[in-house]
C-alpha cells in the first residue's frame, strides 16, 4: 500500500474522529494533517492492523490537543455536523432543518461527556469500530471499553430524557412554542 492509498483509505475516518473529538473543523484538518505526517515518517508498512494503529495515533493526538487547549475548547461553540449532500437532496427543507437541529443537540450532549467517554462513543459510532478495536486503539481492556460505553450511553440517555430530547420534533425543535 502506498502513502497515497493509505491516505485515501483512511483520511475520512481520521478526519471524522478528529472532528468529533476536537469539535472544530479547522482543528480537525490541522490534526489530520499532523497525524498523516507522523504516520508517513514511521515504518507503517509492517503494521498488521493499520486501521487500529492509525486510529490509536489519531486518538492519542486528539487527546493531547484537548489537554493542551482545554480552556479554549470549553469556550468554543459547537460546529454543525456535516451531512451527506446527496442524502439532503432527497429530503424536504423541513426535514433537513429538524435533522440539523437534532444533530446539534446530540453533538452538544456528546461534547458534555468527559474525554474518556466521548472517545469511546466516537470510535464506536462514528468510526464503526468494535469493542476489541477500541480497546487496542486506547490501550485499555475490552471490559473498560464496554463499561465506558455503557456509562456514556446511560449519561446521554439521562440527558436526553431530562431535556425531553426524544420528543423534540417540529415546533420544539425549531424553537416555536
Amino acid at each position: 500500500m502506498t502513502e497515497r492509498e493509505l491516505f485515501d483509505s483512511y483520511h475520512k475516518d481520521v478526519y471524522r474522529t478528529c472532528y468529533y473529538m476536537l469539535r472544530h473543523a479547522q482543528d480537525a484538518e490541522d490534526a489530520c494533517h499532523d497525524i498523516f505526517i507522523t504516520v508517513f515518517r514511521q515504518q507503517w508498512s509492517s503494521v498488521e492492523h493499520i486501521k487500529a494503529w492509525l486510529m490509536r495515533i489519531t486518538m492519542n493526538h486528539c487527546l493531547n490537543v484537548l489537554r493542551k487547549n482545554k480552556t479554549k475548547r470549553d469556550k468554543q461553540k459547537l460546529v454543525q455536523i456535516q451531512h451527506d449532500q446527496s442524502a439532503e437532496r432527497t429530503k424536504t427543507p423541513d426535514d433537513i432543518v429538524i435533522e440539523r437541529a437534532e444533530a446539534e443537540e446530540y453533538a452538544a450532549l456528546l461534547h458534555q461527556l468527559p474525554d474518556k467517554l466521548r472517545a469511546v462513543v466516537t470510535l464506536r459510532y462514528s468510526s464503526d469500530m468494535t469493542t476489541s478495536e477500541i480497546a487496542e486503539v486506547l490501550h485499555i481492556p475490552a471490559g473498560t471499553v464496554k463499561s465506558r460505553l455503557h456509562k456514556a450511553l446511560k449519561l446521554l440517555r439521562r440527558d436526553m430524557e431530562t431535556n425531553d430530547w426524544c420528543h423534540m420534533r417540529g415546533e420544539k425543535t425549531l424553537g416555536i412554542h
